[in-house]
């Protein structure tokens, strides 16, 4: 019997590592390629010490349980012992694996269509670095086809853990006469939200569930979940509504009105009520971070967590609580912090739930609505276009790197004159009128991502509509 080569495996897939994790067409993850990716990973692994379990989850999407079962029936032929955890978010995951020290497997897809899945890897202290990627894309393993995918149990240890992690922090009455509303959609954590603020003293309302994935871009609102949240907020008397992606790690909230938080500005409350020393943020976070004077450093870095994960290890010589964020809304504990006089345990992955308590503490007395409208002296908006080639996206970026002006002649933006040029990731563009506009394309789908930031929201949402929509125009092969 012929054997396989993990790296020709990955190679011949089409699936390539983006932000976070490897992220592909459902159709490209077949048995032999999660397989493929399994053993690679291992192999990344024994090189530093063997390894002897592995816990997996999933998200809901339907066909995240066969991958699953492909990556277990890998572990079987290398008889490494497995947990497997079913739908719980990423956050819960890892935090469960983490404790027990040992390496763990995601299957999600987060926040992208439909038609498409990924696998998130985590090292025992952690999500994988971007040199861990290049190790698992280039592992050299033989492995037999897989013939037949193994049935599976479900262990309930790492949801259970995942909810004590926030409640052992607080007294049972945090929110008591709070009603909290939870948009649950397909979100891996809707079987444990209800539960977790219900025993914090909130009376929770169930939102639209469903049997069929959506998948919730927190960084991309659309204008009908804007309606929806608003429409809930009104009918129910919320005092905020909680919601993630598809995986759990990135949160949705909306204030007492109904009005969604930007993630970054959630990330920034979170931080500001823990008292964190230095943040670690990407690029596209709102400049209102750097200038609130809340804290010792705030450092840029690149978009994904990978990267600010790895701005950690230089953050934690010199400060003693430190943390990270995204745009999106996904919060990152760097170190041990304390809370209530209680040790909360770092998680150097996306999580949604801590921001999200930490709100709900800061604000019990005055409300989401006045603590986030202390910090809107600059407004930002994001979209994307959907199957927007990445090829097309970097020519564009590539092009307004050397010609910024005329591009942003090109996409139709009344003031051209450029302060600042930020290839940090993409192409973020300071203009004169302090208006900025960031262009970059996904890491995980074939999308074109707008950021715009500017003093009013309605300029700001101006600005990404118009870019978003002249750039479909751009003639690519005159570039």
């Amino acid at each position: 019997m012929s054997l396989l080569i993990t790296h020709q495996v990955i190679q011949k897939s089409g699936i390539q590592f983006g932000t976070s994790g490897a992220r592909g067409l459902v159709t490209q993850f077949s048995a032999d390629v999660c397989a493929a990716f399994t053993h690679a990973f291992i192999e990344s692994l024994a090189k530093f010490a063997p390894i002897k379990r592995i816990a997996i989850a999933i998200d809901n999407r339907p066909s995240s349980p066969d991958m699953a079962r492909a990556c277990i029936a890998a572990l079987e032929q290398r008889n490494i012992d497995y947990v497997y955890y079913g739908v719980v978010p990423t956050p819960g995951l890892a935090y469960a694996a983490m404790q027990q020290g040992i390496p763990c497997i995601m299957v999600t897809g987060s926040h992208i269509p439909f038609d498409r899945n990924g696998l998130k890897f985590y090292t025992p202290e952690g999500e994988i670095t971007k040199d861990d990627e290049q190790s698992i894309w280039h592992a050299q393993y033989e492995f037999a086809s897989i013939s037949q995918l193994p049935d599976v149990t479900v262990d309930g240890y790492a949801a259970q853990f995942y909810a004590e992690r926030y409640t052992s922090l607080f007294a049972a009455d945090l929110l008591a006469g709070k009603k909290i509303g939870i948009y649950e959609h397909s979100s891996a954590g809707r079987d444990i939200y209800a539960s977790l603020f219900s025993s914090l003293g909130a009376e929770v309302i169930s939102l639209e569930r469903s049997d069929e994935f959506v998948p919730i871009d927190t960084e991309a609102v659309s204008e009908a979940d804007k309606l929806k949240a608003r429409s809930w907020s009104e009918a129910h008397k919320l005092d905020a509504i909680f919601s993630t992606d598809g995986d759990g790690d990135r949160p949705l909230v909306a204030d007492e009105h109904g009005e969604w938080l930007r993630g970054d500005i959630l990330g920034l409350l979170c931080a500001k009520a823990m008292k964190i020393d230095a943040l670690a943020i990407p690029v596209s976070c709102n400049t209102v971070i750097d200038r609130c004077d809340q804290f010792k450093l705030v450092k840029r870095t690149k978009i994904g967590s990978p990267y600010v994960i790895a701005e950690f290890a230089h953050l934690a010589n010199e400060y003693r609580s430190i943390a990270g964020f995204e745009a999106n809304g996904g919060y990152l504990l760097g170190s041990d912090t304390e809370i209530n006089g209680k040790v909360l345990k770092a998680l150097p992955t996306r999580d949604a739930v801590l921001p999200f308590i930490m709100l709900l503490s800061d604000a019990k007395e005055c409300g989401i609505a006045a603590l986030a409208k202390d910090w809107a002296s600059r407004q930002a908006h994001s979209d994307r276009i959907q199957n927007f080639a990445t090829e097309n996206s970097r020519k564009i970026i590539a092009f307004g790197t050397d010609h910024a002006e005329r591009l942003l002649t090109m996409l139709k933006v009344d003031n051209t004159t450029v302060t600042t040029i930020d290839v940090t990731d993409g192409l973020r563009l300071t203009l004169e009128s302090g208006d900025i506009v960031h262009l970059r394309p996904s890491g995980n789908a074939p999308e074109l991502r707008c950021y715009a930031e500017s003093d009013d929201y309605a300029k700001a949402k101006s600005l990404v509509d118009n870019v978003l929509t002249h750039v479909k125009a751009i003639d690519i092969s005159q570039l």
